[in-house]
Parts: C-alpha cells; sequence; structure tokens
C-alpha cells in the first residue's frame, strides 16, 4: 500500500456503537470560504489525484459550501454503488444541472419511477438486440471511410473527435430511434459541446440557479437546449407519424402502458429518454474512441498488435458480430483506454443517512464521489498505472483484480443500460477503420484531457491518415 493510504476497515452502516470508533477522515482545509473550488476550476482531475496522493483512500475537503469526501478504494466503491446504494442518492447538485439538460430521463430519474423506466428501456439493450445492430454500425463506419478519402489523399488533418461525435451520433440515431440525425449532426455536436461546458463551469462557480437569467451565458444554455430539444421533438414526431414498431429503443418506449392507468407515455417523458440517450449513447462511445485513436498513435507496438489481429480475424473484409469473440485486444485496446481516460471521470452522491467507509464517518447530508479517473489508476491494484498496457485486460489478469477497481459504467444497480451497446459499437467501428488506416497525429499537437461533463481530450484531435496496404 503506497505512502499516506490507510487500511480499509470493514464497510458498515453507521449505527451508535460504531460511532465511538470512527474518525474524521483526513483531508485538505483549502480556502477558507471556497474549499478546495479553486483547485478544481484548475485542474480537476489533478486535484483528485493529489489528495488521494497525499491522504489516502477517504478523503474529506469541501467545495464551497458544501461537504464532500473522496472514496477512491475499490471496496468503498463498492459499498457505495452496490451493497448501501440506497443510501447514496443520485439527489445532488450535479445531477440537477443535467436535469435542466436531459429532463428526467434514466440517467437522473430516482426511485420508483427510475425503476419504472428502466425495466421499460432494458429489453432494447437486450444481447441479442444490441447484436442485430451491429451491421448497420458498421455500414455507418465505411460511409464515414468513403468521406475521409479526399483528406487522406491530399494529407489534409482531420478533426478526429468531431469525426467520432458525428459518426456515434448517427449510429444513436439510427439503432435507437430507427431516425437519421445525419443532416443534424453539427448542429447537435455544437448544443452538447456548449451544454456540457456549462454544466462542469457552473458546478465548480456554485452557480445553483437554473439558467433563467438574460445574462448571454443563460441565453446561450437555453439556446443550446432548445436546438436539442427541436431536434428530439422531430424524431418523437416522425415515428408517431409512422405509427410503426421497429423494435428499437424509441419503438419500445412509446408502445408501453402504465399497468394501473393504461397510459402511454407523455411527448415529455418520451423527450426526457430521447435527450438522455442522444446524450449518453454517443457522448461515450466518441469520447472513447477519440483517446483511443490518440493513444493507439503514441504506442505504435501495441497499435501493431491491434493490426495482427485484424489482419488474421478478417483477412481485410468487413467485421461482423461473429468475430468480436476472436478480438479479444482489440476489446482490451477500448478497455484500457477507458482505464486511463474514463469518459465521466467522477460520479457524485449524496448521502441519505450517517454512514462508515474505511473506519471514517460519512456524515449524513453530505457528498461522496467517486472518481474513475483516480481508483483506475490506484497504484495498489494497477501497475504502472499510468501506463498504457492493453493486456492488463486478458482474461487472466482481469479474474485478479478487484471488481470495483474498474467502473468506467458505473457499477451496481445503476449501472449503464448501454454499456454492452457502446462496447460493441466501438469494437467494430476501431476494426473497421484500423485495417484501413493509420491515425497519426497532427505535429505540435499535445494529447491532454479536458474535464468537462465528459472527458475530451484537449482540442479537437487533428490527426492525419495513413493508408495501411
Amino acid at each position: 500500500m503506497h505512502a499516506g493510504h490507510v487500511g480499509v476497515l470493514p464497510l458498515r452502516p453507521m449505527t451508535t456503537a460504531t460511532a465511538a470508533v470512527t474518525r474524521r477522515a483526513p483531508g485538505h482545509r483549502g480556502h477558507l470560504l471556497m474549499g478546495i473550488l479553486p483547485d478544481v476550476r484548475r485542474d480537476l482531475l489533478g486535484c483528485m489525484s493529489t489528495l488521494h496522493r497525499q491522504y489516502g483512500d477517504v478523503v474529506g475537503y469541501r467545495l464551497g459550501p458544501q461537504r464532500a469526501h473522496l472514496i477512491a478504494h475499490p471496496d468503498g466503491v463498492k459499498h457505495v454503488l452496490q451493497d448501501h446504494v440506497k443510501n447514496y442518492t443520485k439527489d445532488h447538485l450535479t445531477y440537477r444541472m443535467v436535469r435542466w439538460l436531459t429532463g428526467n430521463g434514466l440517467l437522473v430519474s430516482t426511485g420508483d419511477f427510475w425503476l419504472r423506466q428502466r425495466r421499460l428501456a432494458q429489453p432494447a439493450f437486450h444481447r441479442q438486440r444490441i447484436a442485430g445492430m451491429a451491421a448497420g454500425m458498421v455500414r455507418r463506419t465505411e460511409a464515414m471511410l468513403q468521406r475521409w478519402e479526399p483528406a487522406a489523399a491530399s494529407g489534409t488533418p482531420l478533426s478526429i473527435s468531431e469525426e467520432m461525435k458525428r459518426l456515434t451520433l448517427t449510429i444513436v440515431g439510427e439503432a435507437l430511434f430507427g431516425t437519421s440525425v445525419e443532416d443534424q449532426t453539427e448542429r447537435v455536436g455544437v448544443a452538447f459541446t456548449e451544454l456540457g461546458k456549462q454544466i462542469a463551469e457552473r458546478f465548480r462557480t456554485f452557480r445553483m440557479l437554473p439558467p433563467v437569467l438574460p445574462t448571454p451565458y443563460d441565453r446561450a444554455f437555453r439556446a443550446a437546449r432548445a436546438s436539442l430539444q427541436e431536434t428530439v421533438r422531430g424524431i418523437i414526431a416522425t415515428r408517431r407519424e409512422r405509427g410503426d414498431d421497429s423494435g428499437d429503443l424509441l419503438s419500445m418506449l412509446m408502445l408501453a402502458r402504465d399497468e394501473d392507468t393504461g397510459e402511454g407515455m407523455t411527448d415529455e417523458q418520451l423527450g426526457a429518454e430521447v435527450m438522455t440517450m442522444l446524450l449518453a449513447g454517443h457522448e461515450t462511445t466518441a469520447t472513447a474512441l477519440s483517446w483511443t485513436w490518440g493513444l493507439l498513435s503514441k504506442y505504435p507496438e501495441a497499435e501493431a498488435r491491434l493490426h495482427a489481429e485484424l489482419d488474421a480475424v478478417l483477412g481485410g473484409r468487413a467485421p461482423t458480430v461473429e468475430d468480436m469473440p476472436r478480438l479479444t485486444y482489440t476489446k482490451q485496446v477500448l478497455e484500457e483506454t477507458m482505464r486511463l481516460y474514463p469518459s465521466v471521470p467522477i460520479f457524485s452522491r449524496t448521502v441519505d443517512e450517517d454512514d462508515v467507509i474505511g473506519g471514517f464517518h460519512i456524515p449524513k447530508g453530505t457528498s461522496v464521489n467517486l472518481c474513475p479517473y483516480v481508483t483506475q489508476r490506484h497504484p495498489d491494484f494497477w501497475e504502472e498505472p499510468d501506463a498504457f498496457r492493453p493486456e492488463r485486460f486478458a482474461p487472466e489478469a482481469a479474474a485478479k483484480r478487484h471488481r470495483f477497481a474498474y467502473f468506467p459504467f458505473s457499477g451496481g444497480p445503476r449501472m449503464c443500460i448501454g454499456s454492452g451497446f457502446t462496447m460493441m459499437e466501438a469494437q467494430l467501428i476501431v476494426a473497421t477503420v484500423a485495417q484501413r488506416y493509420r491515425l497519426r497525429e497532427a505535429p505540435g499537437f499535445t494529447l491532454e484531457p479536458n474535464a468537462n461533463l465528459t472527458l475530451w481530450p484537449k482540442g479537437e484531435l487533428p490527426m492525419y491518415l495513413e493508408r495501411r496496404s
């Protein structure tokens, strides 16, 4: 166990009997009024990493007026996300802000309403149903590669982050909603970028009022949200007009009926779920793919091993869902990418009742923060934690590791419903693209993180295309 870390004691609910033997977690006092907010504003990931390195696996601090704890050990993560999940709720400032964007969708809803919506959506993400989407994913990726031909011929760099956003948004529209949004991808991408940046900024400055003021900042939020809502309304209206059952997520939600009243979902409820899936369904995959291309460019040995696997398994043909079990290293590349750069770098929860984690008192009404970026680099669980080594995810290595040392899709009952969709989509896209091209960073570009609502590379990730023979 590395310097500064305390042993993790048995995790148990707080009682009067245990209160006397627990302690207040060590931590950083920070600014008199702002706590660690100035450090978070400068560098969220660096701040969380430093707190963990200096104070251990349970760290106390203040974010402005809010008292919070970073829980870094996998045992503590499991405690929050699985063992005592009901004590750690999404009634938290960050989710209230996300609700300004998505409405009360699966990502932010709670209680019986969340459970009902989850049950309605779950069949759309069944393994066999997802497998049926594979051919469409590959077809869309091949269309993108055709669009890349002029850039490859002229040696013009492409913004790979923008290309991945456009591709994954198109795939989500067709696979989950049975509707093409290809002609709206630029507008949707711009709107999500603005909203993600603002939500992160608003939290870091504790700007807690909804965006209702007549300021340029609030107007920009409302305009971006209205742009997305227009897209969502169009998707729903098109499907209601068609009135068919395509077997996709939107069909299932539109046809669902309340067991007691027999009523279907309102357009407002449908809109919240469509907005949630547009955000979660393309952002997580696009960020993972962007980091994958950047890391492969920096690690030629891993890239060569990936190419060798693709050549041996596919021999130049398009991948299919039947190839996935043999594309093992391709999957390991993606898993290692999401270990180093998880799409959502931090999750927050509100503590419902007093509790104990790692021998430290976690008071009611405070927040806990789980940071995959920190836990997935924990030196007690990851050798050379900052190195890019996809073989960490070989089955024999992964089987020996703590289940919650790696949680890019969260965990427990609230684990991301679309994790299987995301992994299959990313695996097929990487296999399709990497057969045809090597992607190389443009000279002068530095690959480094930019943490907003999701974790993107800074800049637009300009890359050159090199044809593979």
